[in-house]
């Protein structure tokens, strides 16, 4: 790795994104966080590049153009082709050291979990993990804290408006809390990103086939592996996926008197509208769904055309899972339930005969048209 001073941050620029891609395919997230990324590059006015690792992975870079990125940095060898942490740690350091980021976004994958902390503790920087917003702007994070916090008005006021470092904010102790963290004497500032927090950018093409590419000369040798990948095996069970779901019918505790009779209505009513089953963490630790169907804090972000919360109580942990959804229709007993907060349309009522009625009258507008 070249000679990197962290401390100097005169010597830093821009926002990057790290592209994950496996076997040629870009992952979601990437988009989401172009987008946002987006956001940050305009407000510090400055330039949003893509990092891009692999093997023949040439022809993604377009698509990273379309959705918002400037410059794509595309490092290409055949000890890239398959994701190790030796390999694409080095590598991503190496570059780093070299054209200096002040801000590096990566998904909060699996391999972005691994790779992010990997190349914090490499570059003698700070890294925030799991963020679910993003500011620069003082002003845009004052609104955000003026909507999302309980903050003294005073105390958000008070706020050093000329203060340009990222605010990372994330769930804290079991998604109790939100925390915002900055990384004010070390660069590049590293955020893992949740994925489904964010909305991916409208897609340019002239802005696609406008991006400009460098290629980067990658410096790596097995004799810089650690572990070798002999096989790749896909996981044979199919996981539900929450975070691209334009319906998401979702069940709560309120199901607990007939939890198999829950599960059918919301799984009748996905059926219908082309939707997916998701369900609150009550529901998942209790074992009704696999975890792979929790929404919420410490599950997946999701914002669907619909959503449809079923005896959901409405836990800040869980609203601030699915708020966001274009579209909400909350049933639950309870007049005060705290999901009616955020809801579009609020059915008080028991979900195992509202839920039926609900089914019954999509069918019978879908008929209709």
């Amino acid at each position: 790795m070249a000679e990197f001073n962290s401390t100097k941050l005169e010597d830093f620029s821009g926002v990057w994104v790290f592209c994950e891609q496996r076997q040629g395919k870009l992952q979601p997230t990437v988009l989401e966080l172009l987008g946002e990324g987006r956001k940050l590059a305009n407000d510090l006015n400055t330039e949003l590049c893509g990092l891009l690792l692999g093997k023949d992975v040439d022809g993604i870079a377009k698509e990273l153009g379309a959705y918002g990125a400037d410059k794509v940095y595309v490092a290409d060898d055949a000890l890239l082709e398959t994701y190790t942490t030796d390999a694409y740690a080095k590598v991503i350091c190496d570059i780093v050291a070299d054209k200096k980021p002040e801000i590096m976004l990566i998904a909060a994958t699996n391999i972005g979990r691994d790779l992010g902390p990997r190349c914090a503790a490499r570059l003698h920087t700070g890294l925030t993990a799991d963020c679910t917003h993003l500011d620069v702007d003082v002003d845009k994070y004052a609104d955000f804290l003026r909507e999302a916090s309980t903050l003294p008005a005073a105390q958000i006021d008070a706020l050093n408006r000329a203060d340009r470092n990222l605010k990372m904010t994330r769930p804290a102790f079991g998604g109790h809390l939100m925390a915002t963290i900055i990384c004010p004497r070390f660069r590049p500032q590293i955020a893992t990103v949740r994925p489904g927090v964010f909305k991916k950018g409208e897609y340019d093409e002239a802005k696609g086939n406008a991006v400009a590419v460098e290629k980067i000369a990658v410096s790596l040798s097995e004799a810089d592996l650690e572990t070798k990948v002999l096989e790749v095996v896909k996981e044979a069970k199919e996981l539900v996926d929450l975070a691209g779901a334009d319906v998401v019918v979702s069940v709560g505790r309120g199901i607990s008197k007939d939890v198999a009779a829950g599960i059918k209505i919301a799984e009748d009513l996905a059926a219908e509208l082309g939707g997916v089953v998701g369900g609150s963490r009550a529901a998942t630790d209790a074992g009704w769904l696999t975890a792979d169907h929790q929404v919420g804090q410490t599950g997946k972000t999701v914002h669907p055309r619909l959503y449809i919360a079923l005896g959901i109580s409405g836990a800040i942990q869980h609203k601030a899972g699915m708020q966001d959804s274009e579209c909400i229709i909350a049933v639950n007993k309870a007049d005060s339930a705290p999901i009616f907060d955020v809801a579009d349309y609020g059915i008080c009522g028991d979900l195992f005969k509202v839920g039926p009625m609900l089914l019954d009258a999509f069918k019978a507008a879908k008929a209709g048209k």
